[in-house]
């Protein structure tokens, strides 16, 4: 792979830093379920404000994943964790039918940060970095390569990003109906 070598610097830093072990773990074991609280506060909150923006985050992530899902079986790419040999890694290595490319939970997170952004932009930067600092742990952790990463990156922000365009048609065809 083209960025074999980022990856095994990254989990060489992984292996020199084990007092960030439990942090980079937490992140990407648990963030999903931190990204869960933070559309059901979202939507909770916008359901007197922007309820049709807000309704777009789960549907975006919903949809970013099973776009995924379907890359990731066309492509087939194997986890590094597999590709190389004597790789170290901070948790054990995925089977082998879980594939790399692009990674799940950067997908998942950066759609969250498209349709964020598209309700309220100062919570798209926080998302943003909750979204940068999963991928980073999705590396560290050695699951992913960091194309992995930058491929969930793309087609998540494109799903999330894509509101804009849905919302702006739905709005159009609700003024010529009127």
């Amino acid at each position: 792979m083209f960025d074999a070598g980022w990856y095994l610097t990254i989990t060489t830093f992984a292996r020199e830093t084990p007092w960030l072990h439990g942090i980079f773990v937490a992140v990407t074991e648990y963030g999903v379920v931190l990204l869960a609280v933070a559309v059901a506060a979202i939507l909770w909150r916008e359901r007197r404000g922007e309820p049709r923006k807000a309704i777009w985050i789960p549907v975006a992530m919903v949809l970013a994943y099973l776009v995924n899902s379907g890359i990731k079986d066309w492509v087939v790419e194997a986890r590094p964790c597999r590709a190389i040999q004597h790789v170290v890694t901070v948790l054990p290595c995925d089977g082998p039918t879980d594939y790399s490319f692009p990674s799940n939970h950067t997908v998942v997170f950066a759609a969250f940060t498209g349709a964020v952004f598209l309700l309220k932009r100062a919570w798209g930067v926080f998302a943003l970095v909750a979204t940068l600092v999963m991928g980073f742990s999705r590396v560290y952790v050695g699951a992913h390569y960091p194309h992995d990463v930058l491929g969930g990156l793309a087609v998540g922000l494109l799903i999330g990003l894509a509101g804009h365009l849905v919302l702006t048609v739905m709005k159009q065809r609700q003024a010529t109906a009127t």
